[in-house]
């Protein structure tokens, strides 16, 4: 209902200022300018503010006898995978927790990667773990999601994760990126229940658990996909817009309507550099919030793999207690 008042008040303060504007278009230049930027979803604030409490719970799980340990194992050299990598064990020596790197070559036999996989999953002091990914061609036939230990898949992606999202257990493991956005929303006091949410592409990584969270917490959820109808018809209607289709910079004002929230996940290399799949200084012209790329939705699924990694934990101590 606050946000609700707030999305009002803003529309009517632009409508407003904009007949002023047109007697005294100098001395409100700036007055304009302020009203007119929308508030900016950035994801080191919150990361800073629940860093110390990440912190302290990991040192509390070592203190009964288990340190959060996350393993990661990397097949080749792609540098977006090294990058991502490097992040997510930046991440784990902030709060405290151990990290291991298990960098494999490219062509390392399927035998080899099964057998660390199962190791990896047997190793008691393992708390956590994932494959970065793509993986090579010669293993993708492999469904590495499937081969980790249910109980240390802390990137969410087991199907008994997909099964208690299906279920609305909403209070485990839930994959990265999209917890990531509902924490984001909620440190926002961007308003869940009862909001008209568009979400735009149907990956098994975003789209679809995303809509599944989302419908858990009362939201009306669409999600739209590349065989959509008159896709601009959906998401002018919505309060909140997530893209997450990998399409630079498609997103503009056109899609949107006046007080919308807009999170980006697309990240895409351009001339430029990195880029969204929202047109930024097109979408403020109408939303009241909005993520960055970079430093919006991607740090935040860094972020939320370190909680997921202290909720693994404390299952696995619980289980041998």
């Amino acid at each position: 209902m606050v946000h609700s008042l707030a999305i009002a008040g803003i529309i009517v303060a632009r409508q407003v200022l904009g007949q002023y504007l047109l007697k005294f278009p100098v001395k409100l230049k700036e007055i304009k300018l302020v009203l007119s930027m929308p508030k900016l979803l950035k994801a080191k604030d919150i990361i800073d503010a629940e860093l110390p409490r990440l912190t302290q719970k990991c040192h509390e799980l070592e203190q009964r006898g288990l340190k959060p340990n996350l393993n990661v194992v990397l097949v080749g050299d792609n540098p977006a995978s090294h990058s991502y990598v490097k992040n997510k064990k930046r991440m784990c020596e902030k709060i405290g927790a151990q990290f291991v790197l298990h960098h494999l070559a490219s062509d390392i036999p399927e035998t080899e990667f099964l057998n660390l996989l199962g190791k990896i999953n047997n190793d008691k002091a393992v708390t956590g773990c994932f494959v970065q990914l793509p993986i090579p061609k010669h293993l993708q036939h492999l469904d590495v999601t499937q081969m980790i230990n249910p109980t240390k898949d802390v990137d969410g992606f087991h199907l008994n994760t997909v099964c208690d999202l299906y279920l609305g257990n909403l209070d485990k493991v839930i994959p990265c990126t999209p917890k990531g956005i509902i924490t984001m929303l909620r440190k926002n006091n961007i308003q869940i229940e009862g909001a008209d949410i568009v979400i735009i592409g149907r990956s098994h990584i975003v789209g679809k658990p995303l809509s599944l969270i989302l419908e858990g917490l009362n939201a009306t959820v669409t999600l739209c996909h590349s065989r959509t109808k008159d896709l601009k018809k959906h998401t002018r209607s919505a309060d909140i817009v997530i893209s997450a289709v990998g399409r630079a910079e498609f997103l503009n004002a056109d899609y949107l309507k006046d007080g919308s929230t807009v999170i980006d996940v697309g990240i895409n290399k351009t001339d430029k550099g990195l880029v969204g799949d929202v047109d930024f200084a097109s979408a403020t012209e109408k939303a009241i919030a909005i993520t960055p790329v970079p430093g919006g939705v991607g740090p935040m699924t860094v972020f939320s793999l370190m909680e997921n990694l202290l909720m693994t934990t404390e299952t696995i101590l619980k289980e041998r207690s």
